[in-house]
């Protein structure tokens, strides 16, 4: 039976969105699409546009970027009319979606830098809006996703450039469906599946067109469910589960007054959530004002940056209560004097309670105390279950609470306070919407988890550190010669672990009475062994150093004080910041909460950045911290269910193809917990979505990887007799899959290569003909002909990039050859950095060059020597190189240079008019495509080699 062509599924397509009610048209080259556009707009707006009226709208739909064209497309246009009338023209009715006017076409050609054609587009009052790609079943979705971005740099911004209004693409190879917004910066690990609301995915083509293209949906997706970040210059677009969570919010705003909360896993976006609820709040007219509440001053800032990424200026976050209060009377100015009129508000519960409690806010406060306000408590699990949640809903008589939590407290894992045993459903009453880890990890919207149990002591009689905590944990677990092997595992496998400190880790830690006793010895172990590590720490005051359970529950959520930690506690406090201090060249202190809070942002924005490796904590950062270079955590505390989860998930966001899983190492047993928190917050048979699998299940895959890769090629040199694009996609394939294997074995600490198969010099072998098999697509010009099947294969090249191989590693290999005994030793470990160059993708530009530097330049010279020289020699090669371009091209020196330096700070191609500026002959209007090309091309290769 013959595989269904691309052809036959983009007819099918056709067919079922015209059943559906598009209007089926036929549109193949822009002067169509520009047509048609004009009649659509005339029928939407009820009004015919005159040549030059309509000349003028074309004008101003062709300014601007992307983004200012989405939000362009979302206004009113005022159109001056022929007569000097003007005529308010609506691209879109962002209001009644449904009634725009819906058509699907398809082979539109566009020519911009290249000819292409695109498969199926989706218009919507004319604009393409909606643009989905296909691929025959059997190839990689991937492929489709790697064709849109060829359009994105080749045509879509060319001529009328009405294909940069597109809002959302579609891509699919009819078994699997995905759709993402238009952002350049797209990654494929942010396409996404539709789901039902129940998270049961819509993969299939034919199905997934039923729900999400329906006409009135994909609508209401583009005008309502598009988020587009001022800031980020880029456009969102709501997943399933973010999509429904808002849907049950406003339906439950607007049609009860009942409370209500959202079960979101950690990981899985609740920032973008709660902002579309609360954006979409407050435009209700029985709404009055909105109310974010954290319980941390650190969330209540980055929840503010966070929201006002999405619209500028959209929130003000309360620096402190007096603020508060003016806001929610309406009387707040901002630093300038400008009155503003905040209908959302962020701010922090502790400033909440002050609000509503303190005696000198009570008599203003009580003149809105009967308006409706929603509530939405960001982390529910840790903040409401004291005081202040009874104070805030006796205050405000017609209030409602929507809590978004990851880990709700259920019966099973709720403890006693002063108030009782109280749940999540007791404090917010219905579950609107649940979404749990499972999910998550099954959409692709967070990794799983790879944990290691490392077992630190063993007693003669006892078979696990489990039973051995029972004789006297404080003893045992505390003791400093435990701790010492832990921090030297740690410093012996930390590269290991974070792909040579690609990415970084947080290291809790715990103790049966005091934790912050324990994170002292472990800071002054690190700080006492010889390492290259950068270690920092912050811990909080004396109430949450008892810290057995590891809850996770902040009571009262009380601010961080540093007048609250004891004497010596503080003055440990004090010495490591300075270590800080000097480590960053900052001058942070404990003197004040101000000061103390400013070392707290800093700590946090480091570790973002990696400038932290490893960050030492008991509680702090092991909730409500996101950052995605964070791949593993290290455990030494006891943590159980929620508190549990939060902690692990530090680790799994997603980032890039080489973070294929979050890292848990454990130095107790935590297993049964783990076991225990995984049925409470997902189900009983979850380990196998959530768990990574182990070692020898991983050196299986990779034994039948290299089974497979040997019915291909057996040794490098046959990979040369593989002449058809066919013959090459099936190595490239095969070993592609082997690195996406071993990308996850290396993290092991287990890992040998006794164990695989494959020995590792021909692993490195084949690697360096996959990499030439790369340089040979990529080196293809002649994207005019029919394009390669492999310029859309994606070869993961960032899993296989060696990190640790950059100048300085290779200068000192190269210093060590010097000291052979012989001349044919210096050769060989000279040939050997060779080879390791070439299969280093940021050194392969340099491989002649140093060949160069190693037969010329470097013989006698001292291995002390030899890096000063190589300086020498790179920057005489990079004046000669500078010299030969300027004279070949004719171009001027100063200009270039500038041209070099911007293109290296802002990390962007020069725009065609850049390269020109720097040519001393002005080419012709037919020359100037070719020139600037070949010109570029040059500066780009020069950059490569000398500049990075």
């Amino acid at each position: 039976m013959c595989t269904e062509s691309e052809l036959q599924l983009e007819n099918k397509l056709i067919k079922q969105l015209v059943d559906m009610g598009y209007e089926k048209v036929h549109i193949t080259n822009e002067e169509q699409l520009i047509a048609n556009l004009k009649s659509r707009l005339e029928k939407h707006n009820k009004f015919v546009f005159s040549d030059s009226e309509f000349s003028k709208i074309l004008n101003e739909l062709r300014k601007g970027s992307i983004i200012e064209k989405a939000q362009k497309l979302r206004e009113k246009y005022s159109l001056i009319r022929d007569d000097g009338t003007v005529k308010y023209i609506e691209f879109l009715d962002v209001v009644n979606w449904c009634q725009n006017l819906f058509q699907v076409t398809h082979q539109i050609s566009q020519e911009g830098k290249y000819k292409n054609r695109y498969d199926i587009t989706l218009l919507i009052n004319g604009f393409p809006l909606v643009q989905i790609e296909l691929k025959k079943r059997g190839l990689e979705i991937k492929e489709a996703f790697n064709q849109v971005n060829r359009y994105q740099r080749h045509s879509f911004g060319f001529n009328s450039a009405l294909f940069n209004y597109v809002q959302i693409f579609v891509i699919s190879n009819g078994v699997n469906t995905k759709y993402y917004a238009n952002n350049k910066k797209q990654s494929f690990k942010q396409t996404f599946y539709w789901a039902d609301e129940n998270n049961k995915l819509m993969t299939n083509l034919a199905q997934f067109t039923k729900y999400f293209l329906e006409k009135c949906h994909i609508s209401k997706m583009i005008c309502k469910y598009i988020v587009i970040s001022e800031v980020e210059k880029c456009m969102m677009v709501l997943r399933p589960y973010q999509y429904y969570a808002v849907e049950k919010i406003i339906d439950r705003v607007k049609n009860s007054n009942k409370n209500g909360y959202i079960w979101h896993t950690t990981g899985s976006g609740k920032t973008l959530t709660s902002f579309k609820a609360a954006q979409i709040l407050v435009g209700l007219e029985e709404v009055d004002k909105v109310v974010f509440v954290v319980d941390r001053n650190d969330l209540d800032s980055q929840t503010n940056i966070e929201f006002n990424k999405f619209v500028e200026g959209s929130v003000d976050s309360t620096d402190n209560t007096k603020i508060l209060v003016d806001q929610f009377l309406g009387k707040y100015k901002d630093k300038k004097g400008t009155h503003k009129t905040t209908d959302l508000i962020v701010t922090t519960i502790q400033k909440l309670n002050n609000a509503i409690n303190k005696s000198r806010y009570l008599s203003s406060m009580e003149t809105i105390k009967d308006k409706k306000i929603v509530f939405i408590f960001d982390e529910c699990h840790r903040s409401q279950f004291g005081l202040t949640h009874k104070n805030i809903t006796k205050f405000f008589t017609n209030c409602q609470l929507i809590g978004f939590t990851g880990t709700p407290i259920l019966e099973e894992n709720a403890t006693v306070n002063q108030y009782g045993k109280r749940t999540t459903v007791e404090l917010f009453d219905e579950r609107l919407h649940k979404y749990v880890i499972t999910d998550a990890i099954s959409d692709g919207n967070v990794l799983k988890f790879a944990i290691e149990y490392i077992q630190t002591f063993k007693e003669k009689d006892t078979d696990s550190d489990e039973q051995v905590e029972n004789i006297d944990t404080q003893e045992v677990y505390e003791s400093d010669e435990r701790i010492s092997k832990v921090v030297d595992y740690i410093i012996a496998n930390h590269s290991r672990k974070t792909h040579s400190k690609k990415f970084n880790a947080i290291f809790c830690v715990g103790g049966s009475k005091k934790s912050t006793d324990v994170l002292i010895k472990y800071y002054e172990q690190f700080k006492a062994k010889k390492h290259d590590l950068k270690v920092a720490t912050i811990f909080s005051f004396s109430a949450n150093e008892d810290d057995k359970d590891a809850n996770g529950i902040n009571e009262e959520g009380v601010d961080i004080d540093p007048k609250n930690i004891n004497v010596h506690t503080r003055e440990k406090l004090d010495e490591y910041i300075e270590d800080f201090n000097k480590m960053f060249n900052t001058k942070h202190s404990t003197k004040d909460s101000k000061s103390f809070q400013a070392y707290y942002n800093d700590i946090s924005k480091k570790t973002k950045r990696r400038e932290i490796d490893i960050l030492l904590v008991v509680n702090m950062f092991l909730t409500g911290f996101d950052s995605k270079t964070i791949n593993t955590i290290y455990v030494d505390k006891n943590l159980k269910y929620h508190g549990l989860i939060q902690a692990f998930s530090r680790t799994n966001r997603i980032l890039d193809e080489t973070k294929s899983h979050g890292n848990v190492v454990c130095f107790r047993n935590l297993k049964p917990n783990t076991d225990e928190a995984i049925a409470l917050f997902s189900n009983k048979e979850a380990e196998d979505v959530i768990l990574m699998k182990p070692y020898h299940e991983y050196i299986k895959d990779i034994n039948e990887q290299y089974e497979e890769l040997n019915q291909i090629a057996q040794k490098p040199d046959d990979i040369n007799t593989l002449v058809t694009d066919e013959e090459r996609l099936e190595f490239i394939k095969a070993f592609r899959n082997m690195i996406r294997t071993m990308n996850i074995l290396t993290g092991f600490t287990d890992f040998d290569w006794q164990d695989v198969k494959i020995p590792a010099q021909l692993y490195e072998d084949f690697k360096s003909k996959y990499y030439d098999l790369y340089d040979d697509v990529r080196s293809t010009k002649d994207e005019a002909s029919k394009v390669s099947i492999l310029k859309e294969i994606s070869f993961d090249l960032e899993l296989i990039q060696r990190d640790e191989i950059t100048i300085s590693y290779i200068l000192q290999l190269l210093a060590k050859s010097q000291e052979s005994a012989t001349q044919q030793e210096q050769k060989d470990k000279q040939d050997k950095i060779l080879k390791d160059i070439a299969n280093t993708p940021q050194l392969r530009s340099k491989k002649e060059l140093i060949r160069k530097f190693m037969e010329t330049a470097m013989q006698g010279l001292s291995p002390e020597a030899i890096e000063d020289a190589y300086d020498e020699f790179m920057e005489q090669e990079r004046q000669k190189e500078v010299s030969q371009l300027v004279a070949d091209e004719k171009l001027k020196t100063d200009a270039l240079k500038n041209l070099i330096d911007n293109y290296l700070y802002e990390e962007r191609k020069p725009r065609n008019q850049e390269v020109v500026d720097i040519l001393e002959i002005k080419p012709t209007l037919k020359e100037r495509k070719s020139v600037v090309e070949r010109v570029f091309g040059k500066v780009q290769d020069l950059v490569e080699r000398f500049y990075k």
